[in-house]
């Protein structure tokens, strides 16, 4: 009885709610008043809410911004106080810089606590294979409790990307002067009241913006002529009290945006995002604002070829001439020179990211410079590839592309992946990616299908999409033969094969690990699925081999596969079982299909054809009393079907 009351204290200190909120004396503190009116029954299940989200943004004609980020945060439970505890900005001090103007702490008891300096830290960000000088900005917040709430004013400058540039001022300018662009997320991890995005932009700068997958407030205003700060207050919405203007903080730090333009935007009430398995990317179904200058997409690919050139990422060396010659010696086949100048960009540049200076962001670091290290991040290996194949005598360009979610058409740079382009004899262009293809049979890796992209040509180019690659491309097929003995014992063949994307996930498996553990691979998986399974024989297509499909070949034996009862035997096949299924050799048939209904749309890494097929056939005299009804499914992007059939004493699956 003593360890269920402790239990249920437990869970109740958990999920505890202040029955009000104290503060007392500092009545006329708009936080306060805003603090005191949120009832906590209304968010139920949520460690914390946000109770306003503001951003402001000064845009000055070299399309340089100023960002005030000013926030506050109710904690409700224990988790949201561990979750608060410790904040955390990051910025690339090559292209921009943050400040945390100050971090206050109010506590339920109504004390406020402004925390002192020596709380914020200037550190090293954490980094993993891209290690290109990324610091951060931390703030120790230390001890929070249910009832507390934190509030942050913190400034940026500058852009997110390292960029070519000049003086120490010029770092802070993006990379196409004079133009301005932003994406703003409108959804939330948290239970959000109110957020608002306004901007300040020189009013001869024309914006475009459109807002995706849900509403906002909007509206726009010519500031007067005279000297005024933007305020750090977010009134539009009338959910936060009126703030003189003359009471605005004193270290706002914002610039004047007397004759600018004031764009702003607002949204309450907003619900916690609320994911599904596999679906599409939040970006591609929650509610975002996007924002640019620029006119279109032409106008960027023009800019990002201009700025490639003119920084000679691709010229070619002798050292880089020599190496080509030597691996097109020989050969005479357009395709097959492309894909050996590809392969080795693929195999022979490891990807990691290390800090070149001047350079990162949207311009491609020389062929030489990637040559002579032999590492690189995606950019990198595309311009590799790029390089050799102008060395070759090919025309080729950089693209750019968004890996795992869409592209809009407001141009507001939603990259973060680089590939290539080259131009056939019959002036087709064809897509490369060296970064996805080692250990893939394809030139180009299908799992980015349906992925929009941004040509870097003379002239510019609108914004594209790859098309669907045929599912029978990327086939996965189980073929088994076996035979049922009396007492219940399996024993037969399964044959996998594989090609595409399929072929790469089982080469994947097996290359993940050392070679000498690559004959336990098979075994492991049987053994997990019956420990009475007995491996007789086992084939495994050499993985690092590309020439052909991949192939595995397995003979085994299972004594009481079957249960066996008397005169009547409960069995499946092994096919359909799939003791090959881990998750890395066949992800597609580990897909979460359990939802009713889903809200958002259905992702899934490639399209393919997943295929079994087993023949089993059964002891003499015996016959199938049952067999079970399967379904048959389709729709515009997948289908099953699936049938049990009887050829004489066989059982075809």
């Amino acid at each position: 009885m003593k360890k269920k009351m402790l239990s249920l204290a437990a869970s109740l200190a958990v999920v505890f709610f202040p029955p009000c909120l104290a503060f007392d004396g500092q009545e006329g503190d708009p936080n306060v008043t805003l603090l005191q009116a949120v009832d906590p029954a209304k968010y139920p299940g949520a460690n914390a809410v946000v109770v306003y989200d503001s951003t402001d943004v000064d845009v000055e004609e070299s399309g340089r911004s100023s960002v005030l980020m000013h926030r506050l945060t109710l904690i409700l439970t224990k988790r949201g106080a561990l979750d608060h505890r410790f904040l955390e900005y990051q910025y690339d001090p090559q292209s921009a810089d943050v400040e945390v103007r100050f971090v206050r702490v109010y506590r339920k008891d109504g004390t406020v606590e402004t925390l002192p300096p020596d709380r914020i830290a200037d550190d090293p960000a954490p980094a993993r294979a891209i290690y290109w000088g990324m610091r951060r900005k931390s703030v120790n917040v230390g001890r929070l409790e249910p009832g507390d709430a934190v509030e942050t004013l913190v400034f940026r400058t500058g852009f997110m990307y390292a960029l070519l540039g000049g003086g120490e001022d010029d770092r802070f300018v993006p990379p196409m002067r004079g133009h301005f662009y932003d994406i703003v997320e409108f959804w939330s991890s948290l239970p959000m009241r109110e957020k608002v995005y306004r901007v300040a932009m020189p009013k001869d700068k024309p914006l475009q913006y459109e807002v995706y997958n849900g509403e906002l407030g909007s509206s726009v205003h010519f500031h007067p002529s005279k000297t005024a700060r933007i305020r750090v207050d977010i009134n539009p919405g009338a959910l936060q009290a009126e703030v003189p203007e003359d009471d605005l903080h004193p270290t706002s730090g914002m610039k004047t945006v007397a004759g600018k333009v004031v764009y702003t935007w607002w949204k309450r009430d907003i619900a916690p995002f609320r994911e599904e398995p596999a679906m599409a990317a939040v970006s591609d179904v929650a509610c975002k604002l996007l924002l640019s200058t620029a006119q279109d997409w032409y106008a960027k690919a023009a800019w990002f070829h201009a700025v490639n050139e003119d920084f000679k990422s691709f010229e070619v060396t002798p050292e880089i001439r020599k190496l080509v010659d030597s691996l097109l010696a020989g050969v005479t086949d357009e395709l097959e020179k492309i894909a050996i100048l590809n392969r080795w960009s693929a195999e022979e540049i490891r990807y990691s990211g290390i800090s070149m200076g001047k350079g990162e962001g949207f311009t491609l670091h020389p062929g030489s410079m990637t040559f002579r290290d032999r590492c690189g991040v995606c950019k990198d290996k595309a311009g590799m590839t790029i390089t050799l194949l102008r060395a070759a005598g090919f025309e080729a360009y950089p693209a750019m592309t968004m890996a795992g979610s869409r592209i809009d058409r407001i141009p507001a740079d939603q990259f973060n992946h680089s590939v290539a382009l080259v131009k056939r004899s019959n002036g087709h262009w064809m897509l490369l990616d060296p970064t996805w293809v080692p250990g893939v049979r394809e030139f180009w890796s299908s799992a980015e299908q349906q992925q929009q992209y941004l040509p870097g040509i003379p002239g510019g180019a609108d914004l594209m999409t790859t098309p669907v690659s045929p599912a029978d491309n990327h086939f996965w097929k189980l073929t088994g033969e076996s035979e049922l003995s009396e007492d219940g014992t399996l024993e037969g063949t399964l044959l996998l094969e594989a090609e595409g994307q399929s072929d790469a996930m089982i080469r994947r498996a097996f290359t993940r690990s050392y070679r000498s553990s690559w004959g336990e691979y098979i075994p492991r998986l049987f053994y997990a699925f019956s420990p009475r399974v007995e491996i007789l024989d086992q084939q495994i297509h050499d993985p690092e081999d590309l020439s052909r499909p991949m192939r595995v070949f397995v003979r085994y034996r299972i004594p009481g596969y079957a249960l066996v009862d008397g005169k009547r035997m409960l069995f499946t096949p092994l096919a359909a079982r799939n003791p090959l299924n881990d998750g890395i050799l066949s992800p597609e048939l580990s897909m979460d299909t359990a939802l009713a209904v889903r809200r958002y749309g259905f992702r899934t890494r490639c399209s393919k054809a997943t295929e079994f097929f087993e023949r089993v056939t059964l002891p003499r005299g015996w016959s199938v009393a049952e067999m079970p009804g399967l379904p048959f499914v389709k729709s515009s992007s997948a289908s099953f079907e699936a049938s049990y059939t009887m050829e004489g004493g066989v059982l075809v699956l």
